[in-house]
């Protein structure tokens, strides 16, 4: 199985889309990654919030707990103290779930781009590198068969009439030398149908 043509314009070309592929597929990665990023800075919001809330909740837990020795008012001033730490708490944990939740936006924002984009790279590019691949590999075969060379020169009796006029054809015209079973004939329509292939003899 052959990857890339043999002739160099063909291969030129294919290694280049190969290239154009790759640095697509990279500029979406970036781009997600891009996306992502600034995606996650509207977590900001939830990260202050919730270093708010364990710092105040932290300190309201240390204000009940001095708060419940003083003398026999201790256990009534701490009461409210423990309410608004809970209350903090609170605070706390809604800035998590709003990171949370900004996060796993991010995350899918991020994969739905890669798997968009590089869906649309491989459908506009690996097909006809695949097609070619195998058309190649059969080509190929034909060519080492039997009569493999009388099918390829037909191939290229049927392909396009530019590339036929810069044959040396004999009186009577390629078709006819064809036809009659001229070798020689037979053997430049068939390199010349491996040349559109972009392969050699």
């Amino acid at each position: 199985m052959r990857l890339y043509a043999q002739t160099p314009a063909r291969r030129t070309r294919q290694v280049v889309a190969d290239l154009i592929a790759v640095a697509l597929i990279a500029a979406a990665v970036k781009f997600a990654l891009v996306v992502h990023h600034a995606i996650m800075l509207l977590a900001e919001p939830g990260r202050k919030a919730q270093s708010a809330g364990d710092s105040l909740a932290g300190g309201l837990d240390d204000a009940g707990d001095a708060a419940s020795k003083v003398p026999f008012v201790g256990s009534s001033l701490k009461k409210p103290l423990l309410s608004a730490a809970d209350a903090a708490t609170g605070l706390s944990d809604a800035g998590q779930s709003l990171e949370d939740l900004v996060g796993r936006v991010a995350t899918l924002a991020a994969v739905a781009l890669i798997v968009l984009s590089v869906s649309i790279v491989l459908v506009l590019w690996l097909p006809p590198r695949l097609i070619w691949i195998r058309r190649s590999a059969t080509t190929r075969r034909l060519l080492d068969a039997p009569g493999g060379a009388d099918l390829l020169a037909l191939r290229a009796l049927t392909g396009p009439q530019r590339d036929l006029a810069a044959l040396p054809a004999p009186p009577g015209g390629l078709a006819d030398g064809w036809r009659r079973g001229d070798q020689q004939v037979i053997a430049d329509l068939s390199r010349l149908s491996l040349r559109q292939a972009g392969l050699r003899p």
